[in-house]
């Protein structure tokens, strides 16, 4: 970094006065949200999400309403297009095939495909799975970098000069503008750690171009790995990870800024990009990094993994920010909409301990099972809690891509490979149906003031 531009990074005294500013004149008072019923997140205070749209695509289900109008916990159900998350996992297992391709048509077209069906949408994503000619030279090698989804999102912008019918909103257009997202996204995401690697960690360059008999999720190890070989319960368990992250309901936060980017009118290289963003931040995508960082501080200052009362001790203290990074989470416990249980981590932890059992890590994995059970237990007696607390996906998913070999630098991006299979689904539901811009409102509560002349203002 030239000198100018490491200058211009510094905190500086006077930017310091400038954020004491900032903070001085930003001072709502929190009773003011009760006083104008301002649901905070879009939840009110019982945790349920403000309805803010409809939509066919899927449903998340934590509640039982009772006829007297109260709500009764329960465990997660998660649908697709109405079809029960442990239903769908099941049908494609029992046949022993790949089913991340079948859950994107699933959520693109409302139906589940026949066998000729599926094979022509497969062969469709495959001739869709290649870049521009020289992107991963020119954009992706001349332009590195350490955050895979920064790369992402400007990889997605940079396709936009690539496309002659880029700013074209026609459901035609955009649906093809999907499927080619769709089939390169796991390209943009390898190769641009392949690129990092090279530039950045001195390592061997290696490019391999994806093979059109192989699932998205066998590519994604294919492509990946130095010797591109993987077992087949490797590839059964990353296919897993695909489809359970492919979609969850119009309101989390990536799928609803689908929704608001796409309101605007605007291009479909904008709004992935845009929900790329989203998806980066720690409270959304990026929280399974923080599961794996926890468990290794937890091994590190624990002795006994099977001692409950020493596991205990110490996620007290990761709550009460005596431990860890000091936050007082204890990650992958809790979830926004479920209560009892998360539909996909129960899902997840048979197939992770077969993983486990296969990579020879049966220790790791009773340890964070160990966890599970007695987070819960520790975050009842800590805090005030309104519903329950269970393990949700990102508890898992982050030892189950650890034990798949694929780098924390990967782990977001992997996210965002299957997720946009369901924004895709969010844009196009967005086009045909809405025709008015996402809006909401914000109540002033900032005092009248009068304007004062340069020569009486005081410092």
């Amino acid at each position: 970094m030239p000198t100018a531009k490491k200058e211009l990074t510094k905190i500086t005294p006077q930017l310091m006065s400038y954020v004491d500013l900032c903070s001085s004149n930003t001072t709502i008072d929190p009773a003011l949200y009760l006083k104008y019923d301002v649901k905070r997140g879009l939840r009110d205070l019982n945790g349920k999400g403000v309805v803010a749209g409809l939509t066919e695509i899927s449903e998340i289900q934590s509640f039982k309403e009772n006829e007297d109008g109260t709500r009764e916990p329960m465990d997660g159900e998660l649908y697709y297009r109405g079809i029960n998350i442990y239903n769908l996992v099941e049908g494609f297992l029992k046949d022993n095939r790949f089913g991340f391709e079948e859950t994107i048509y699933l959520l693109l077209f409302g139906k589940l495909p026949s066998k000729s069906e599926l094979d022509e949408f497969c062969k469709l994503l495959t001739r869709y799975r290649s870049l521009p000619r020289n992107f991963v030279r020119d954009v992706l090698m001349k332009a590195s970098g350490k955050d895979m989804m920064n790369v992402l999102a400007r990889s997605v912008l940079t396709l936009y000069a690539y496309d002659d019918k880029a700013d074209d909103t026609s459901i035609p257009n955009v649906l093809r503008q999907c499927l080619q997202l769709i089939s390169e996204l796991p390209l943009l995401a390898v190769y641009a750690y392949r690129s990092y690697l090279y530039y950045e960690k001195k390592k061997s360059l290696i490019i391999r171009r994806p093979r059109p008999e192989l699932s998205i999720a066998e590519n994604i190890l294919y492509m990946l790995r130095k010797d591109s070989k993987y077992t087949p319960l490797e590839a059964q368990i990353l296919d897993l990870a695909l489809v359970l992250h492919a979609e969850h309901g119009g309101g989390n936060n990536s799928s609803f800024t689908t929704h608001v980017v796409t309101s605007s009118g605007t291009d479909t290289y904008s709004v992935i990009a845009a929900s790329l963003g989203s998806l980066k931040g720690p409270r959304h995508g990026g929280a399974n990094a923080k599961v794996v960082a926890m468990i290794e501080d937890i091994k590190k200052n624990i002795v006994d993994y099977t001692d409950e009362d020493e596991i205990k001790k110490y996620l007290t203290k990761i709550l009460n920010k005596e431990a860890f990074d000091g936050k007082g989470l204890i990650y992958g416990m809790g979830h926004a909409v479920y209560s009892l249980s998360d539909p996909r981590a129960n899902i997840f932890k048979g197939f992770v301990e077969k993983l486990s059992k296969e990579k020879g890590l049966e220790r790791d994995y009773k340890l964070c099972a160990l966890i599970e059970r007695l987070a819960p237990e520790v975050i009842a007696k800590e805090r005030r809690i309104y519903k329950g607390v269970s393990a949700n996906i990102d508890f898992y998913s982050g030892f189950v891509y650890n034990m798949l070999g694929l780098p924390q630098e990967l782990f977001t991006p992997i996210f965002a490979i299957a997720r946009i299979a369901g924004w895709s689904a969010h844009r196009i539901e967005e086009l045909l149906l809405a025709g008015k811009i996402i809006r909401p409102g914000y109540q002033n509560v900032c005092p009248r003031n009068e304007y004062v002349p340069m020569d009486e203002r005081k410092k």
